[in-house]
Order: C-alpha cells, then structure tokens, then sequence
C-alpha cells in the first residue's frame, strides 16, 4: 500500500479527540471503532494525530486525512459534501474501499503516494476528479497535499486540502463559448442575444441589461429571470427600448465613464427603476463597454445581496471586453451591409406598376454573406403605347463593379425599351453596351445574361426574348376543376450580352389566372446537383402552389429547391387577375394603440367586402400579431395594405426598420409573445417576407374557397 513505509504511531494518547454529543463526522470519530485499523484505540492516538484530526473536524474547509499503511479515511463535514453519496461508507474504510475506482484516478492514489513516500508537499491547482457515484458530472479542484508527522517525527498520514473550483472552471469554459458565439455575430441583435443568453446562464442572474450608444441617448435590451418577452423568437430581433443620458443610472454612468461599479448590497437602481423588478435589485455590477466607435454598459444583478469578488470582478471585465469588441464589429459590418444593401436596392424599382387585372410582385435576396452588391436586377415599367415591359437579368459577380454595370445595363434597357420595345432590339442594343463597357475597361469578362418581354394588357400575349437567361416558367391555373399545371416557357435561346449574338421572340397567352415567373440563375443552382433538378424543382413548386398570387409566387420561387446557394436571387412574377380587386391601406403610427386601431379598421372594411366571417377572424388575428411585431421590433410606423379578389385575401404589413427577412425556421416551436409567426403560419395558406429599400413586409394570403 502507499503508506507501507509509515510505522504504526505510538499509543501515548488516552484523552479522547471529541466529548461526547458531537455531530457530524466529528461524531463518527467519536463512535468508530478504530481498533481494528492501524490507528489503534481512540484512546491511544498519539497525540499528534490527534491535533491534526481535531484542525480537520474544526475546519470549514474541506479536509481528508488519510493514515496507515492502508491509508485509513478520516474527513470533515465540508469533505463530507464533496464526497456526495460515498459519505458516511467512506469513513473509517482503507482508501481501495472508500473511493473503489476513483482511487487509481491520476490525481489520486499516485499523488497520495508519493507525499508518503517522499515527504513533500504536492499543490495541484487544478484537478479534475469524479468522487461521486452515479455518473455526476466531474468536480474540479485546486488541492494541497502535505504529510502529519506522529510526535516522533515519522510520517503518520497525508492530509489533503480541497477548495472546489468547479463553478470558476464553467465560467471559464463558458467565456470560451461566449467567445465562439461572439465570433460569429453579424449584428448589434445578434451581439445582444448572445451576450444576455450567457450573462443568463452562466451567472443565474435575476437582472441583466445590454446599453449601447444611440446617437445622444442610449438603448437597451433587458432581460429579467422568468420573463420571455425579449427572448421568445428569434427570428425577431430584440426588443430595445431608450434611456436618457442620466448619470444616476449606473447603466449610464459606466457608460460615460469607462469605470466598473460593484454593489454588494443596496438599492442601485432605486433612483432610476422603472417597474417593480428594478426596485427589487440588490446588488448589481456595471461594467462599461468601450471601443473606438461604441459606448455601452452590461448590467448583472441579483435580488440578493451578493459578494463580487476579485476572480469574479476578472472574469466579468474580460466578458465586457469581448463584448465590446464584438459590439464594434458588428457596429461596422452594419454600416457596410447598409450601404451595400442600400445601394443594391436603390438601382431595383422601389414600386412596381399597378394594372387593372394584372397584377405584379418581385424580390431580391442577396447572397454570399448580404455585405456587398450585386448583379442581379429585375424591371418592370409601362411602355408608351400602355404595354408593360418587364426583364430580369444578371451580371456576374458580387461586388460593387457587378452591381454599377447593373445598374448602366438596367438604365440602358429602359431607355431602349422606351424607344423601341421590341426585345430583338432592345438586346441588340444591350448587347453594344457591354461590348464596350468590356473594351472600355479592357476586360472581355463581362458577362450579361437577360430575358426581356413585353406584356400587352388587352389580351394577355406576352413576347419574349432571351439573351442566355434560364427561361421562365408559365403556371397555368386549374379552372373548371382541373389541378393547376406549370412548364417552362420555350424562348428560342439566345447568346449572353456582348457576344455579338442574335435574337428571336417567342410569345404566349396570359389567361386570367395564368401567372409567368422570372428568375435568376440563384433559384435553381445548387453546386454538386445538374440545373436540371434545380428547373424541374421549381417546375413542380410552381404547379403545387396554392394560388398564382405573384407575391406567394416570388416567395416559393425562393424556396422551391433544395439546398443553399451563395448567389444572389432575384424573382419577378406577373400574374393575370380573374378579376379586379380592392385594395386598402392604412398607416399606424409607432405607439400602443396601433395593433387595436389595425383590428378595428379591418374588420370594418372587410365585413363592408362581404368576406367570410371566418376568414375575417383569422386575418385580424394574424394581422394584429404582425403589426404588434413590426411597431414592437423594428420600432417604426408600419403600413397595412389588404387585397381582395375572388380567389383569396392578401394582407401585407410593410414597416421602415432594418430587421431585414424574416427566417421562416422553426415556426413550431418558437412564438412571439406566445402567438406570433407561428399563429401566421398555421391560420394562413401561405406567407412570407420581402426586404425593401428601407425596411422589411410581412404578407400572408388566405384562400377565400377552402376545400
């Protein structure tokens, strides 16, 4: 055994180690029988092993003493709790008995041994042990080992020292993570759930607040313990709310400042609290964060009083400081994706032509990682005898050099059609214009596509024309019964601009019902699949859909094959009316009564329109949730526009924010505020979200003629 080489101590001791009445283990010393192991008699105990069990049993901090040549376990009240279920089997038992398999553990018995043996002390700072049966998770420990010397001087035992360090070691890990999660955090939102998540988790907080710098003021995201508001979807961003530039609200003052505030206990927030969960907090800390080009502050509090101490005030400093510099990051990356989307959408028309019994919808979805500009574009745009032109093209690449030959190539097409419509020479004339922008630059690569085609309102004919585009597809509608169909529209193919080519038309009938969808090559590539599956995908998305509503349509086209693409997307659908429709809008203002005045404009007008009550009921509901989030979220006004037909109703809540799509992920299980897109997609026959200019729409369409 490891203690082989200690000699049985002499028996110079008959005073007992504890009176009688003792608890806890100092009660077991006092009932063992310890004569059958190498101690020998309570009673005989030299007297400095007694000393050293009487420091051990007196200490709160947990100790084990182990003796003998079989290593006898003695412990104290705070080890006790270390050792979880092993306590009381474990007292008085040779360590092979005591611990089982955690005895031959590095750490353990070969530590424990070489003390013996030599007679040095052993620090391990940290050590990773499982002592605890069942599978529990591994505790951690910073331990001391260090031997008792018997009054002759010989070695009677080893005593080991333990601080468990396991709560210090998952936070570290949980910094680590933070640091991962951080990493890959785009934007402000993104920086605050991570942030508030394991602030949340990792302290137990009750109380935890996220500031940054807005301007003169400041905004910030709150998160209290049990309260799910800012948290319950996120696929919405956070809520934010507006603090003044007041000094006594430590948020603030940290902020101003760049100085840390712990408060241990008190009412830190008593001069600024806004609701009873604020004047609950006792003790908080206010860390600032600051960077070149973000001021902020990241609040932790408890509704109890509470110690901050050094390692944790550490630890807390070097999160703020990640914080900081992720807050940065994203603060820079959203300026970059603004200016790029901004200039992406300003060379797409911001509002599209609206006719008697046609109408139209289109979107653009960037690609890569949505922070730079580039080629894809759609049109649409009155001629001058009332016919509508329309085109969808795509210049290769991602950067701001694809998106300024867009935009020339997209002002060239609509000067040409203007005068003269016909595709042949509108692409002839193109096709001039990227030969020379490509001599001009001295760069032969550009590389245009296009598909071009003219709509004449009085009888539906559509003529086309293609310039190495993929052709569009034709969803004809199922009337009389019959189940809708849809195909590829056969345009004789043409060369891509700046080739030289030569074009032909092709032409078609938009029946009433009948819808035509343009796209991009980003709808239908997938790397490592042939184009084909990506076609034929879309083929049958299109002839499935519920109805041929244009905005439904753009919305499936992006949706319709599987996989992911890098390359922007970009849809635009014209669709024939059975008939005309009414149409309706409202402006709601940012402020509480929005949603209420929403719900009581709808119902007027749809119950004026004779719509079924049960269609009336869920459209309110559903719109009611999505102004709630757009007046809640984006923090704008928001713009309620209802179409009706005969076929169905389409309700479209528009806001000016910057939130951006709408993920259309998990709707089972996450709701806003209990309900939100979730109730959308469940009460609706279809929905979806289009990015504008300066804000995101929220639409959803119910069939009026439900089977």
């Amino acid at each position: 055994m490891v203690g082989s080489a200690a000699a049985p101590p002499p028996a110079v001791s008959t005073l007992p180690v504890q009176p009688a009445g003792a608890k806890g283990c100092a009660a077991l010393v006092h009932a063992f029988d310890w004569s059958q192991t190498s101690l020998g008699p309570i009673d005989r105990w030299d007297t400095s092993v007694r000393a050293a069990v009487d420091l051990l049993l007196e200490s709160p901090v947990p100790m084990m003493l182990l003796t003998g040549p079989a290593c006898v376990v003695l412990y104290n009240d705070a080890y006790a709790k270390v050792l979880g279920g092993r306590h009381p089997i474990a007292f008085g038992r040779p360590a092979t008995e005591a611990f089982g398999e955690a005895w031959d553990q590095p750490g353990m018995s070969d530590v424990i041994g070489r003390v013996f043996r030599t007679g040095q002390p052993v620090l391990e700072p940290e050590s990773q042990v499982t002592l605890r049966p069942g599978g529990a998770d591994p505790a951690f420990y910073t331990r001391g080992h260090s031997v008792v010397r018997d009054s002759r001087g010989a070695i009677a035992g080893v005593l080991t020292v333990a601080a468990e360090t396991t709560q210090v070691v998952h936070r570290l890990q949980s910094l680590g993570e933070l640091t991962a999660r951080l990493a890959g955090a785009l934007t402000i939102d993104d920086v605050t759930r991570v942030v508030l998540t394991y602030a949340m988790a990792s302290f137990d907080l009750d109380h935890c607040v996220l500031a940054v710098d807005d301007g003169n003021s400041y905004r910030f995201v709150r998160r209290i313990r049990g309260e799910m508001l800012d948290e319950a979807d996120e696929r919405l961003p956070p809520v934010w709310r507006r603090v003044g530039p007041d000094p006594s609200a430590p948020l603030v003052a940290a902020a101003e400042t760049g100085r840390a505030t712990f408060v241990a206990d008190g009412e830190p927030l008593a001069a600024v609290a806004q609701d009873r969960h604020e004047r609950r907090v006792r003790s908080l800390a206010a860390l600032p964060l600051r960077t070149a080009s973000v001021r902020g502050a990241l609040t932790m509090g408890f509704r109890r009083a509470h110690v901050w101490l050094p390692a944790e005030r550490a630890l807390l400093r070097a999160a703020a400081e990640l914080v900081a510099q992720a807050a940065e990051r994203a603060r820079r990356f959203e300026a970059q994706h603004g200016t790029a989307q901004l200039l992406q959408r300003s060379m797409l028309p911001e509002h599209l032509p609206e006719l008697d019994t046609f109408r139209i919808a289109a979107r653009y979805d960037v690609g890569v990682d949505g922070n730079a500009a580039g080629g894809d574009f759609y049109d649409a745009f009155r001629l001058t005898d009332g016919r509508l032109a329309m085109v969808l093209g795509d210049v290769a690449g991602h950067d701001v050099r694809a998106a300024a030959v867009m935009g020339q190539v997209r002002a060239a097409l609509r000067a040409l059609a203007l005068t003269d419509p016909a595709p042949p020479s509108v692409l002839a004339g193109l096709d001039r214009l990227v030969g020379s922008l490509g001599a001009e630059s001295r760069n032969e690569e550009i590389f245009v596509t296009v598909v071009y085609g003219v709509l004449d309102p009085s009888d539906g004919t559509v003529t086309l024309a293609s310039a190495g585009h993929p052709p569009p597809v034709l969803r004809r509608a199922g009337l009389g019964g019959e189940p809708a169909t849809a195909e590829l529209v056969k345009v004789p193919p043409g060369a891509p601009l700046g080739l030289g080519g030569r074009w032909q038309t092709g032409s078609l009938v938009l029946e009433p019902g009948d819808t035509i969808l343009m796209y991009s090559d980003g709808v239908v590539e997938r790397r490592g699949h042939p184009l084909n599956t990506g076609l034929d995908a879309l083929v049958a998305a299109a002839a499935g859909s519920a109805s041929g509503d244009p905005r439904n349509m753009c919305s499936l086209a992006t949706a319709a094959v599987e996989g992911t693409t890098d390359d922007d997307v970009a849809v635009l659908a014209v669709e024939h009316a059975l008939a005309m429709s009414r149409a309706a809008t409202m402006h709601v203002a940012a402020e509480p009564t929005g949603p209420s005045r929403v719900r009581q404009w709808m119902s007027t007008r749809l119950r004026e329109w004779q719509v079924p009550e049960p269609v009336i009921g869920a459209a309110i509901l559903c719109t009611s949730e999505l102004t709630t989030n757009a007046l809640l979220h984006a923090g704008t006004p928001a713009q309620v526009h209802i179409d009706l037909n005969a076929e169905r109703l389409l309700v479209s809540v528009a806001d000016t924010g910057t939130r951006g799509s709408v993920i259309r992920a998990r709707t089972d299980a996450l709701a806003s505020r209990g309900r939100g897109l979730g109730l959308i997609e469940e009460l609706s026959d279809s929905w979806g979200t289009d990015p504008t200019v300066r804000g995101s729409t929220v639409w959803f369409e119910m069939l009026l003629n439900r089977e």
